[in-house]
């Protein structure tokens, strides 16, 4: 899929709507539909890549996940760097301990999988969980 797809980006524009307007705290609900169609589109996306290299005999894990991880980890290290300097500042001892196990999943990419364990996306003690919002596909 190395063909630029102007309906994709159309369908990302209107899936970013809802995740804007829910976190602007003006009282819209449901920004997560947003989230899911990225999700949609991400999983889509990546499938046809592999689908194709695979076709054409190419294909490589190793390869795919070495892309993948130049390309997020440079804002996953700013992100993680931030947070941890806001943590250590701000949070309580006990808090820091979850803090630390949140950071190694993040940096596993395993968060999304750390975090469902743990706790729910909308409870009330997501709300001191800075890394919550790091899970990947």
């Amino acid at each position: 899929m190395s063909s630029y797809r102007r309906d994709i980006d159309g369908l990302r524009a209107i899936a970013v709507l809802p995740v804007v307007l829910y976190h602007a705290g003006l009282g819209f609900r449901g920004g997560y539909v947003g989230v899911d169609v990225f999700f949609v589109i991400s999983g889509y996306l990546i499938v046809g890549l592999i689908h194709q290299q695979m076709v054409e005999g190419r294909f490589s894990f190793l390869e795919f996940y070495g892309r993948r991880i130049r390309r997020l980890y440079p804002a996953l290290f700013v992100v993680l760097a931030a947070t941890t300097a806001w943590a250590v500042a701000r949070m309580l001892w006990v808090d820091l301990v979850g803090y630390a196990q949140s950071l190694i999943s993040a940096l596993v990419y395993v968060s999304n999988i750390f975090f469902y364990a743990q706790t729910g996306y909308f409870t009330e003690d997501a709300t001191i969980k800075p890394l919550l919002h790091t899970w990947s596909l």
